[in-house]
């Protein structure tokens, strides 16, 4: 529905046994379903958006792969005491959307603001480096940044996503310790999420599903932090 579905994959990657690493370079790859599933249940939010999605999608295939080659090169020790922060910030931007919006689309602070392609790039950084919850900080930018629906800001993230999925996933696929039969299993259950979750959130009101993704994000942060702290 909103990219909540890495915040109960990767935890459980790692509860059956898999490496942080492993975990994040598997959960990343079974994630590149979700791009496709999404598409395919979003087309009614996706009409009139090809411009868009191919100028955003730039910015995250080349973050994406950005992302790829940092984990690669990152230890896993490193990597644990990170990535809690970065969900929590993620959380952050979503409670406070409204506040953040009025702030970037107030015409006299336009000099201040970062632009909209230099956020994907980062988020899609961030995405290739850890793909979990990477799509609550890039709905979170999204929605910051222009005044639509949800339902068409969701549709446009998970696509824009996909690429800096669709990067990653290319590299750890050659040569990083994916589990296939993880990966293969997360992806039947990515396409088919993906794909009915765009029709439950044209059904769902847009603010309790903000402040859901958003506490779930807290929550994800708080787990990986103890866990990286007590370890």
């Amino acid at each position: 529905m909103a990219g909540l579905a890495s915040l109960i994959s990767y935890p459980t990657l790692l509860a059956v046994g898999l490496p942080p690493i492993a975990a994040n370079v598997t959960n990343s790859v079974g994630l590149l379903a979700s791009g496709a599933g999404s598409a395919a249940g979003s087309r009614l939010e996706l009409r009139g958006q090809g411009r868009r999605i191919l100028r955003q999608s730039l910015f995250a295939l080349l973050g994406g792969t950005t992302g790829a080659v940092l984990l690669l090169n990152t230890t896993s020790a490193v990597f644990e005491l990170i990535v809690p922060a970065l969900i929590a910030l993620a959380a952050a931007v979503l409670l406070f959307r409204d506040q953040l919006r009025g702030w970037y689309t107030k015409p006299k602070a336009r000099f201040a603001q970062p632009p909209l392609g230099l956020a994907i790039f980062l988020i899609g950084i961030y995405g290739g480096y850890f793909g979990a919850a990477a799509g609550v900080l890039m709905l979170a930018v999204m929605s910051m940044s222009v005044v639509e629906p949800l339902a068409v800001t969701n549709a446009v993230k998970s696509v824009v996503l996909g690429a800096s999925n669709a990067a990653a996933a290319v590299l750890y696929a050659v040569i990083a310790p994916v589990h296939w039969t993880a990966a293969a299993i997360l992806g039947v259950g990515c396409l088919i999420g993906s794909w009915i979750g765009p029709a439950l959130v044209r059904r769902t009101p847009e603010r309790p599903l903000r402040f859901v993704i958003a506490i779930a994000a807290l929550g994800l942060a708080g787990y990986l932090w103890h866990d990286a702290v007590t370890t």
